[in-house]
């Protein structure tokens, strides 16, 4: 599942994918990974990813029922 949260997060305080990365301490591939839905990080580099974009883990990775019932 694309994380849409985060990249709409990232696009809303300004940082472009290189300076997320940059500040989490990953590359860019892997953000972008991660945004697509095609990488699942770790819990540390989640913390990370929020710290740097000034959100909590349930901001961004945290997965709403309603949010699954609208998928089917």
């Amino acid at each position: 599942m694309r994380n849409l949260k985060m990249k709409f997060r990232r696009i809303e305080v300004g940082m472009s994918q290189t300076q997320l990365a940059k500040a989490a301490g990953v590359t860019r591939q892997t953000i972008g990974l991660i945004e697509a839905g095609e990488f699942n990080p770790s819990l540390k580099l989640c913390i990370s990813i929020c710290r740097a974009l000034g959100v909590t883990l349930n901001d961004l990775f945290w997965e709403d029922e309603d949010d699954d019932e609208n998928q089917d």
